[in-house]
């Protein structure tokens, strides 16, 4: 193992953290004969650097080489009432199996242990190597999902889901309902991500609700519109049906691009619905957890960024 050290996060770590982010993963799409997931270069990174200090700073790790004080790898962690969500991992390609990745994560699990709360992450069912990682720590994979984009021409999708009365905007007011409603489906709470997204202060943000005609909650959408990460979720819903209604209204705000979302594979009414509506497979990831988790109770669709599955 390289000699390293672990160390939080710092402001001044942004340009740095957001190159490592792009090329160690873009090099690994590239060695497994796919494209650079991020072409735009670091500049389209940076959100993720940005995002997670804004919800919660402080709480990165990075691992820096002793002798040259270079930055080896790094990763986030998203302490929440019920979890610990472990964020995007990356190790600089220099430094590809040389136990980087493997400290990290032992930080963070130290970290859960020491909270007595579950750990929680999305990793993807192509890569055997963080799957490896992983499962040798002790996570188990709960669901699977498909990755899927969805064209949206310039003009707007020419579908409709008949739901289109149930679904508006989120309101501050509406936070703890979201929040109360993941933890019915899902078992995990995490109102500030909620209340972030309806404040979006950064401007690429959406959060969408759906519900009854007697205004009972029952489903949520979250959408990111930045060029790293053009993204439908967190979402949930208790119908199939509605969570479908959900990722086309939020589809439709993305105009001219391809969003990509997260859908479980097990639910076979909203795979068929979003094949129908033209949606394309891009890859699978798997959620997992290391420690305690119960089955979901309705539809669950997590994404990258804020990551919690």
């Amino acid at each position: 193992m390289e000699p390293i050290e672990l160390r939080p996060l710092e402001k001044s770590d942004r340009f740095e953290a957001a190159e490592l982010i792009c090329v160690s993963t873009n090099v690994w799409y590239q060695t497994h004969g796919r494209p650079p997931i991020f072409p735009g270069g670091p500049a389209t990174t940076e959100v993720f650097f940005e995002v997670y200090q804004d919800l919660d700073p402080g709480c990165g790790v990075v691992a820096v080489h002793r002798r040259t004080g270079r930055m080896a790898g790094l990763c986030f962690v998203h302490p929440r009432p019920t979890h610990v969500s472990l964020g995007i991992m990356n190790v600089h390609p220099n430094y590809f199996g040389c136990g980087v990745a493997r400290a990290l994560l032992q930080h963070i699990i130290d970290f859960a242990n020491r909270q007595g709360k579950p750990l929680r992450l999305v990793s993807s069912a192509m890569n055997l190597d963080s799957f490896s990682l992983y499962t040798r720590a002790g996570f188990v994979p709960q669901t699977p999902y498909q990755d899927m984009f969805l064209k949206v021409p310039e003009g707007g999708l020419p579908f409709r889901s008949g739901h289109e009365g149930r679904i508006r905007q989120a309101t501050p007011a509406d936070v703890p309902r979201i929040a109360a409603l993941e933890e019915e489906i899902a078992g995990i709470r995490r109102d500030q991500d909620f209340a972030y997204f309806v404040e979006n202060r950064a401007g690429y943000w959406h959060l969408s609700v759906y519900e009854d005609p007697q205004g009972r909650l029952e489903g949520f959408m979250a959408s990111c519109g930045h060029p790293g990460c053009n993204m439908i979720g967190p979402g949930a819903a208790r119908q199939p049906e509605q969570a479908a209604a959900l990722v086309l209204a939020e589809a439709d705000r993305h105009r001219g691009r391809s969003p990509v979302f997260l859908v479980p594979m097990q639910c076979t009414p909203l795979v068929q619905q979003m094949y129908q509506w033209g949606a394309r497979n891009c890859e699978t990831h798997l959620s997992q957890v290391r420690g305690q988790a119960r089955p979901l109770a309705g539809v669950h669709m997590p994404t990258f960024l804020p990551e919690s599955s």
